[in-house]
């Protein structure tokens, strides 16, 4: 994407666009003039291309992947902003659920990405992979999220190398911002009252601003949190 206009005239897949980070990323590639399109299990915003696809089954998120490309004539970035946590204790944590932590967050990024790759090696495009802030500093109770985001850093680092000078890539660590993704928890893993957290469409103007770097340019990591994140450093 050119500079100085991160998102007029190019197309945008989101991964989880319809809610969170995802749905603020949408929003802003929109209001720059740019086209976004949305792999999610509900609905985006009204009038956003996108196909139905649980993420977790990443032989279907490729295919999907390639079916919203192809539909909307190649692609300009991908943004993997989809991602799923349950908290508790390894031992208390059902093998399914916390398999699907890791495939939602980890392996279907490495799927849309690798899809997506022969779309942005033609459009010379870009690739912002989103991790987190526990993909740096782990914590208690939370050894499939902490897993699958340290997977998110490490890859994203080594495909950094394996495209450079084809595909510009970034690596978002973000702290913890005002969506729904902690409303489903255990109260004893929410957020408490006082809790400080981004608003995410800060954090998705820092995607835009990723996006906007010319040919040649590199934003390779960026972590963007509350200035009184608890998780960073």
């Amino acid at each position: 994407m050119s500079a100085g206009s991160p998102g007029a005239g190019r197309t945008v897949l989101v991964t989880g666009g319809s809610s969170g980070l995802g749905a603020a990323v949408v929003a802003a590639v929109a209001r720059a003039g740019g086209r976004p399109l949305v792999l999610d299990r509900q609905a985006p915003a009204d009038g956003v291309p996108w196909v139905e696809c649980d993420l977790a089954d990443t032989r279907a998120a490729e295919a999907a992947t390639r079916q919203l490309a192809e539909r909307s004539g190649g692609l300009d970035a991908v943004v993997t902003a989809a991602g799923m946590d349950v908290p508790g204790k390894l031992a208390d944590t059902p093998g399914e659920t916390w398999e699907r932590i890791v495939a939602v967050d980890l392996l279907a990024t490495a799927a849309v990405v690798r899809a997506a790759l022969p779309f942005l090696e033609t459009s010379r495009g870009s690739i912002v992979t989103v991790a987190s802030t526990l993909g740096v500093k782990a914590v208690a109770d939370a050894t499939a999220y902490c897993a699958a985001k340290f997977g998110v850093v490490g890859f994203t680092r080594a495909l950094a190398a394996e495209l450079a000078g084809r595909v510009g890539v970034t690596l978002l660590i973000p702290g913890g911002m005002r969506t729904a993704f902690f409303d489903e928890r255990d109260a004893a893993y929410k957020p408490g009252p006082d809790a400080v957290l981004n608003d995410p469409a800060d954090t998705a103007a820092a995607v835009m601003f990723a996006l906007s770097q010319p040919a040649g340019c590199a934003v390779r990591e960026m972590v963007v949190c509350a200035d009184q994140e608890t998780s960073y450093p």
